[in-house]
């Protein structure tokens, strides 16, 4: 990803400039990030998690939240994934505009962010300590990449790419569908 700026600002700043942004914008090591709009499979893909997630936690101390809400990691990224969930009570920051305990973290995959999504951005959610479960969500053909975390840090990685296939979270013991997650997508 290509810095907005090449000029280095605090984060006080670029929660500043965020209040007044018409885009929304990634932040990381004194730099920000302008996050682009993704396509219509995007949307609908991001849109079917949230909507399944919040059918199925209805009543349940876990909420899922969409992509309006940033996420602060202790390494240092600000960043708003396209659905992530929360247990119990929500740590917030930055006047209830900054989550700080996301348990699952979702991002759908486009041909841009793929890479970084699956390699250096998840190495800084996982300086996040409640994260259980991160799942990437192919928006280009069937396929959804889930890590989970075991003891000692350690990350299990399965990958799921025929329709009837299940997911496991393990953070609020919940199943999703891939045939939940692909409705209405067509490549």
């Amino acid at each position: 990803m290509q810095p907005a700026t090449e000029q280095h600002y605090s984060r006080v700043e670029y929660l500043a400039m965020e209040e007044t942004a018409n885009v929304r914008h990634e932040f990381f090591q004194g730099q920000f990030f302008a996050m682009s709009g993704g396509t219509f499979n995007h949307a609908v893909l991001s849109g079917n998690v949230y909507f399944v997630l919040k059918t199925k936690l209805r009543e349940q101390p876990c909420q899922p939240l969409n992509s309006d809400m940033r996420i602060h990691t202790p390494a240092g990224l600000d960043t708003y994934p396209d659905v992530s969930v929360y247990c119990g009570q929500p740590e917030l920051m930055d006047n209830n505009k900054t989550l700080l305990n996301p348990v699952v973290i979702i991002e759908v995959l486009s041909p841009t962010t793929r890479n970084y999504d699956q390699g250096e951005k998840f190495r800084l959610y996982r300086s996040i300590p409640s994260l259980q479960d991160y799942l990437l969500i192919d928006s280009e053909r069937v396929e959804v990449t889930h890590f989970r975390k075991l003891e000692n840090a350690e990350w299990l990685l399965h990958e799921y790419t025929v329709i009837s296939d299940i997911i496991s979270l393990q953070a609020f013991e919940q199943q999703l569908s891939l045939a939940e997650i692909y409705e209405n997508v067509h490549f």
